[in-house]
C-alpha cells in the first residue's frame, strides 16, 4: 500500500483534526456509492480507509513513523508471515463473514446498517461514514420508504456581496444559484457581515434520490469607492482646505447615513485621524463599528497670488 500520508494528502506533522478533515473530504469524493461506474472505486476507498485507520490511531501512527510497522500495519520484516497478506481491497478489516468495512456499511429499505465488526473506532470511522452517507456534507437526512433514511443532498454556502448602503437600509439582492437560477433575497436592515439566510431545497441534489440540500446566503460587504472596510470599521480620507487647517473650522465627512460635520481645531496637520464612534458597519451583537476620518490638506483649486506672496515672504524672512 502507498504511504498513508500521501493517500490522505497531509503532511507528516499534520494534526489529528487535519487528518480527519482530509479523510472526510476524500471519503465523500471516493465513496463507491458516489462512483458506481468506476470499477476501481472500492479499491481506492479501501486504501483510503486503511490509511485513515493507521494515522488516526496515535500508537499505530507512532510505530509507522518510527519504521516499526509498514503502511498496512504489519511489523517490518514480517511481510511474508502466513496470513499477513491482503488481496484486492487490502486495508479493510474483515468481519465474521469476511465482508469488508465498506460492505458492512450499506443502505437498504431499513436505512444504513453496519453488520461487520473490527477495530474501526480509531478516528471515528463509523461517525464519519454515517455523516457522509447521511447527506454527503449536508446537515440532515430525509426519510425514505419503509422508514429508512435516504441521503439528502449537500448544503452549500453562497457568498453575496452587498452594497454598503443596502447593508444599512436593507432591501433585495440577487442571488445566483449553482444551477443557473437567479433568485431575489431580501436583506434585513443593519445586517452584519457573515449573516446567513437559508434557502430551503436550493442546495446540491442528492445522488441517492433523496431531498436536495439547502443553500445558505452569506452576506459579504461589497467594496465602496469612499470607504476602506476593516472588519466593522470604516476608513475614509477627507479633504481639508488649507485655511481650515490653519485657522480651524468644520469639514463635511461622508458616512453611510449621510454627511456629518466634523470640527477641526486650528493648526491641524495633514494625516490626522478623527474617530466617529458608531458610524461604521453593523455588528452581530447589534452595535456598530467606528468611522476613522483621516484629514488631507487640500490646496486651493485656483492659484492664489496673495497666498503665494504671503508664503514667499514668510519663507524669505525665515531665510
Amino acid at each position: 500500500m502507498r504511504d498513508p500520508y500521501e493517500i490522505l494528502g497531509v503532511a507528516r506533522n499534520a494534526e489529528q483534526a487535519d487528518i480527519k478533515r482530509a479523510f472526510r473530504k476524500l471519503a465523500k469524493k471516493l465513496h463507491p456509492d458516489a462512483n458506481k461506474d468506476d470499477p476501481k472505486a472500492q479499491d481506492r476507498f479501501a486504501e483510503l480507509n486503511s490509511a485513515n485507520e493507521l494515522l488516526s490511531d496515535p500508537e499505530k501512527r507512532g510505530q509507522f513513523d518510527r519504521g516499526e510497522i509498514d503502511a498496512e500495519g504489519k511489523p517490518r520484516g514480517f511481510e511474508g508471515f502466513p496470513g499477513g497478506g491482503r488481496g484486492p481491497g487490502r486495508g479493510f478489516q474483515r468481519g465474521p463473514q469476511g465482508e469488508t468495512i465498506f460492505e458492512s456499511f450499506s443502505y437498504g429499505p431499513e436505512g444504513m446498517r453496519r453488520s461487520g465488526h473490527g477495530p474501526h473506532d480509531a478516528g471515528g470511522f463509523d461517525d464519519v461514514i454515517a455523516d457522509i452517507l447521511g447527506g454527503l456534507g449536508g446537515r440532515g437526512r430525509a426519510r425514505g420508504a419503509g422508514g429508512g433514511e435516504t441521503p439528502r443532498g449537500g448544503d452549500i454556502d453562497i457568498a453575496v456581496p452587498v452594497p454598503l448602503d443596502r447593508v444599512v437600509e436593507g432591501g433585495p439582492v440577487k442571488v445566483h444559484l449553482p444551477n443557473g437560477r437567479v433568485v431575489e433575497v431580501k436583506i434585513p436592515a443593519k445586517v452584519a457581515e457573515g449573516h446567513r439566510m437559508r434557502l430551503k431545497g436550493q442546495g446540491e441534489p442528492s445522488p441517492f434520490g433523496g431531498a436536495p440540500g439547502d443553500a445558505y446566503v452569506v452576506v459579504s460587504y461589497a467594496p465602496h469607492p469612499d470607504f476602506k472596510i476593516e472588519g466593522a470599521d470604516l476608513r475614509a480620507d477627507v479633504a481639508l482646505p488649507l485655511a481650515d487647517a490653519v485657522l480651524g473650522g468644520k469639514v463635511r465627512v461622508p458616512t453611510l447615513g449621510g454627511e456629518v460635520d466634523l470640527s477641526v481645531p486650528a493648526w491641524t496637520q495633514s494625516g490626522r485621524t478623527f474617530r466617529l464612534r458608531g458610524k461604521g458597519l453593523p455588528k452581530a451583537d447589534g452595535t456598530a463599528g467606528d468611522l476613522f476620518a483621516t484629514l488631507r490638506i487640500m490646496l486651493p483649486t485656483e492659484r492664489d497670488p496673495e497666498l503665494e506672496a504671503l508664503l514667499r515672504s514668510r519663507r524669505d524672512g525665515a531665510a
